[in-house]
């Protein structure tokens, strides 16, 4: 197949930007054809995206998507366009009107929530309305941190959104990650028989490795450091943990700053330390270290798919139960599903793992096993395969008859 590869950013950033470049290298691997479409560079890794997409079109402020997408139709001709990040209202309906099918990737909480992050911003509370009017009162989602110039706040149309939502449903297919995200969008008015839930895994490392699960007690956090990936929720519940640990915080964000100066004002700056980005054979290193893998997001999780990659590795995993992640974290099997936002528990079941290391490492090879069988990168690939394919042969074949 030709497939047309549309994303808002170029370069590595967070989980969809691994996802999209690891699909996208397997596709090519079976024979098939891309060119991507994309918005403004991240300024990481995009060596990697350079070279498995030497055909590209871009956009940014000074060129119109429109125009781009446009270029990338009559240039390279795809049979189908495979959808991930994008907010660009005149691109969208340029998309669904440019007479290809396309097939979208739901990879987060953008498309259905006006904030973008399905929590309350004080409470942190999750939202479990569908968009409506509640969003503009009592919500107060229309208004929303701006993180360019200008004001620290910008107004968001609810008109708009309504608009976005209506668009993406004239689309020929959506992929979700989870049983929750399938749920988010029937809420949303989505089609069923139109949604298909084809979790994101991370691709498979070059062998197996036994972490050492050493008397370092080390802890890794692995993601974007924002505020609803509760990294401050984390660090409040290490505050409580009494076994020795040492505890890496692997990431960039918004929210980095004020992390940092709430650990030190805990007392943990000598056992916790933020990294920073580090590439994915480093992160590796660190899980062969390590003795638990924590996942504290307490925004709704669409997957969390960077815990699953954890117990690619045999580490347990402590996770707060939010969103998709019960999908893959079986409580007290593979690790540990912890109440939303309760501290105590979280810094209870990382001691219980600490200080029971045959527990720790059991838990971790039942996770390996759990990550093999049911979430296989091969599998995954070639299930958006055939749905890609099944899409782009259905308007052929409509094609065929008018």
């Amino acid at each position: 197949m030709k497939i047309l590869v549309v994303h808002e950013r170029f370069g590595a950033l967070g989980g969809a930007e691994v996802n999209i470049l690891a699909t996208a290298e397997a596709f090519l691997n079976r024979g098939h054809e891309l060119a991507l479409l994309h918005g403004p560079g991240t300024g990481k890794e995009e060596a990697s995206w350079l070279q498995t997409f030497p055909t590209r079109f871009s956009y940014d402020q000074t060129r119109c998507g429109r125009a781009a997408l446009a270029l990338a139709l009559r240039q390279f001709r795809p049979e189908v366009i495979f959808l991930h990040k994008m907010a660009d209202p005149s691109l969208l309906a340029a998309l669904v009107e440019g007479g290809v099918p396309v097939v979208r990737m739901v990879h987060d909480h953008d498309l259905t929530c006006m904030r973008s992050y399905r929590y309350h911003p004080l409470s942190r509370e999750i939202c479990t309305r569908a968009a409506s009017g509640w969003c503009v009162f009592p919500c107060g989602a229309c208004l929303t941190r701006n993180h360019g110039p200008g004001l620290p706040l910008q107004w968001k149309s609810y008109a708009a959104k309504r608009r976005e939502l209506a668009l993406n449903r004239q689309l020929a297919a959506l992929i979700v990650a989870s049983s929750y995200m399938q749920n988010e969008l029937v809420l949303n008015g989505f089609p069923p028989d139109r949604i298909a839930i084809h979790a994101p895994v991370p691709r498979s490392g070059a062998g197996a490795f036994e972490s050492t699960f050493d008397s370092r007690n080390l802890l890794v956090y692995s993601g974007q450091i924002i505020r609803g990936k509760g990294v401050d929720v984390l660090l409040e519940a290490l505050a409580r943990v009494t076994t020795h640990f040492e505890a890496v915080i692997v990431g960039e964000g918004s929210h980095r700053g004020h992390c940092e100066r709430l650990s030190r004002r805990l007392g943990l700056s000598h056992r916790v330390h933020f990294t920073g980005f580090v590439p994915q054979a480093e992160l590796k290193i660190y899980h062969r270290n390590a003795s638990v893998a924590v996942v504290s997001s307490v925004w709704p999780e669409p997957f969390g798919a960077v815990g699953l990659e954890a117990m690619r590795c045999g580490l347990p995993v402590v996770a707060f139960e939010a969103g998709g992640i019960g999908d893959w974290l079986v409580d007290g099997e593979t690790g540990y599903l912890v109440p939303w936002m309760d501290r105590q528990q979280y810094a209870n079941r990382i001691e219980t793992l600490l200080r029971n290391k045959k527990l720790a490492r059991t838990m971790g090879e039942n996770g390996r096993e759990l990550a093999e069988r049911r979430f296989s990168f091969p599998a995954y690939v070639r299930d958006l395969e055939c749905l890609l394919a099944r899409v782009a042969q259905a308007k052929s074949g409509l094609l065929a008859s008018t």
